[in-house]
């Protein structure tokens, strides 16, 4: 049986070009990090005079934002641009040749995630170009639900159907879900067989991939791990069924694009100048039925895109939880005890999956009860201990000197659902705000043991996610101290021809031509880039500093919500806003409170401000650059104020958010009274 042992020859299989822009970065780099220190400076010279809280809390912030520009460096300093050909590896390896390949897809709630929606995914990834007798497709389902297996075991028949039609039409889009649209508690654990390749064949009679259902036997004694506990049962339940050498993992509603997406994997795992330490292959997330101008950020470039290339260039990507390619050793370094005398390192024969003996081992591998003792979570398998268990996992991989890659080739190979609710959305970035703190504040803190282990860089780069949050603070501090200290004419800032001012100028246009920059390069749009800075002050003032409460409060043992799945469910009424580009504040959110006190806040006082400057002479340059602040601030709320005063549909933030904003707003100006006036 082949694994990754194959040896074609090297360099014909992908090539690698250094971005041209590398040089230009560094520079950039030099350029601003002269003119943070500068600020910084500019900073300690006003604490020659006895230091005032208003200034130390202007310093925390300009602190933290320089902080989390150190930590981005690495992501700009070398980055990697890669092709594969997977019409050379056929021809040097052979097809014939192709190692196994397990497929993970895991589901939790089929109200929020529709089981015909997984279906689709399953079938896209069955209908890969790709051997069927080495493919096997295992699917989690923690949620026990028999609509679920009632969905997969009609899938199983349709699959007979959907497989040779794919082939004979040249299908590349192989979700039925997306074909179709574009065309026109505690519980024991369930395992079934739907399909076996050695037995069960399409229409035409070719034989079809295997098909395992499975959900794991859960107890509240014991703990399940979430999406981690359920990826080491399947890692373990699939090294006795069929143990492939190569596992891809799939989030539940992210279907194949591109069936040719395994043969770009192997490019890269079967380099024998890469396989030896070669974990993974890291495909982007792309998301399908985002508005024009993505409103709400869903396509996440930066995560999902700019920053893999940036990181490709030293160690490679993070394991981002979905599209990604595994060198089994990676997961499971040591085979489990191997079946009477088979080699339990090598694929297991087909027509073995419904012997008795191997359906009995699986059954113990799934246990609730396996892993005690053990150390799957820990050294083995996917990584417990956090919310982001991809990350983690990607992390500590890179840690034990294992390698990684990303794949991004011109056809998305994958595509999946954002969020298409704006609560939803940043409830699922407060998630992952959550997860990364619990990594910064363990053992394998990234600045030191992400250092120590893996290297600079890296270790630079895993921290910055491991301190997302800490954007809270500078969002939140500029948020409301400038507007305050604007109301009541208190000058945080150098005024016009200041030659401090003329830095201020400098480190923002910077900062936000850079970004612009790379988000066009990575083929967005102007109008997707306003919308995406917006939704990063969004997510400050609201994931990250919720997110940040929340781990500050259970780290401190008050329980607070746990782990939420996030919904791929969206009303009617909700798509059509959505399709239309008008914001969702429909609910009543603690998100949206502080979204409406910020932009109350400085509404009032731009409104003062320039009231005051078109009165007083020289104030205005005086004020200039908290008038400025106001006012960006201002134009990036004018979804929130329509929404607060002018809208009526569903979409409008309800009249209790409203007037608590307001009176939230009128605290700080109280606040701010006692700040600035006595």
């Amino acid at each position: 049986m082949t694994t990754l042992s194959t040896k074609p020859k090297p360099s014909t299989l992908h090539t690698l070009t250094v971005d041209p822009l590398a040089p230009y970065n560094r520079v950039h780099s030099l350029l601003y990090s002269l003119g943070i220190l500068a600020l910084l400076y500019h900073h300690c010279t006003t604490f020659l005079a006895p230091p005032s809280f208003l200034s130390l809390l202007l310093f925390l912030a300009d602190l933290v934002l320089a902080f989390m520009w150190g930590l981005v460096q690495p992501f700009r300093w070398r980055s990697v641009r890669r092709r594969e050909f997977p019409d050379r590896l056929i021809d040097t390896v052979g097809r014939k040749n192709l190692p196994a390949l397990d497929v993970f897809i895991c589901t939790a709630d089929p109200h929020k995630e529709p089981p015909m929606s997984v279906v689709s995914t399953a079938l896209s990834v069955m209908a890969f170009d790709y051997p069927t007798d080495r493919l096997s497709v295992y699917i989690s389902d923690d949620g026990g639900s028999e609509v679920t297996l009632f969905a997969f075991m009609e899938a199983a028949m349709f699959a007979r159907y959907w497989l040779p039609f794919c082939r004979e039409n040249g299908l590349q889009e192989r979700s039925p879900e997306a074909y179709f649209s574009s065309s026109v508690g505690g519980n024991s654990d369930k395992m079934k067989v739907l399909l076996e390749s050695s037995k069960d064949t399409d229409i035409m009679g070719d034989a079809l991939p295997n098909l395992i259902y499975l959900s794991r036997e859960k107890n509240i004694n014991s703990p399940h791990h979430f999406k981690a506990g359920a990826l080491n049962t399947l890692v373990r339940v699939s090294s006795i069924m069929t143990n492939a050498p190569v596992v891809l993992t799939l989030d539940c509603d992210m279907y194949s694009n591109d069936p040719q997406a395994p043969l770009r994997a192997l490019c890269y795992l079967l380099d024998p100048a890469m396989a030896s330490n070669l974990a993974y292959v890291q495909f982007p997330q792309h998301f399908q039925g985002l508005n024009e101008d993505d409103i709400y950020g869903g396509e996440v470039k930066r995560l999902f895109r700019i920053n893999p290339r940036g990181v490709d260039g030293f160690s490679g990507p993070s394991y981002v939880g979905s599209n990604c390619f595994f060198d089994r050793r990676a997961l499971h370094p040591s085979p489990l005890a191997p079946l009477s005398s088979h080699d339990a390192s090598e694929p297991r024969d087909r027509g073995s999956l419904h012997l008795d003996s191997v359906l009995k081992r699986a059954h113990e591998v799934a246990s609730c009860n396996y892993e005690v003792g053990t150390k799957w979570g820990s050294t083995i398998g996917f990584r417990y201990g956090s919310l982001v268990e991809d990350y983690h996992t990607g992390y500590r991989l890179h840690c034990e000197g294992w390698k990684s890659t990303f794949c991004d080739p011109e056809r998305p190979a994958f595509v999946g659902d954002a969020p298409k609710n704006l609560n939803d959305a940043l409830g699922q970035v407060k998630r992952w705000c959550i997860g990364f703190l619990e990594v910064a504040i363990s053992k394998h803190n990234p600045l030191t043991f992400g250092i120590r282990n893996a290297s600079l860089p890296v270790g630079l780069c895993y921290a910055y996610y491991a301190y997302w949050g800490s954007w809270c603070i500078p969002l939140t501090i500029y948020a409301f101290l400038p507007p305050l200290a604007l109301t009541y004419q208190k000058r945080l800032f150098p005024e016009v021809f200041d030659p401090w001012f003329y830095l201020y100028v400098y480190l923002f246009l910077a900062a936000y031509i850079t970004d612009l920059v790379d988000f066009l390069r990575a083929k967005g749009s102007i109008h997707r880039w306003w919308n995406d800075q917006r939704i990063w002050m969004v997510r400050g003032l609201t994931s990250h500093l919720f997110g940040t409460i929340q781990f500050a409060l259970n780290h401190v043992g008050i329980s607070t919500p746990g782990f939420n799945v996030t919904s791929k469910v969206i009303e009617e009424e909700q798509s059509e806003r959505y399709d239309k580009g008008m914001f969702d504040f429909g609910i009543a959110s603690p998100f949206f409170v502080i979204l409406g006190t910020a932009a109350i806040v400085n509404l009032s006082s731009f409104v003062i401000g320039i009231a005051r400057a078109a009165r007083i002479e020289g104030v205005f340059n005086e004020m200039f650059l908290h008038l400025f602040l106001s006012g960006f601030i201002v134009v990036n709320c004018l979804p929130i104020y329509e929404a607060m005063f002018l809208r009526k549909d569903g979409g409008k933030m309800p009249g209790n958010v409203t007037l608590i904003s307001i009176l939230v707003a009128g605290f700080f100006y109280l606040i701010g009274y006692f700040m600035f006036i006595i």
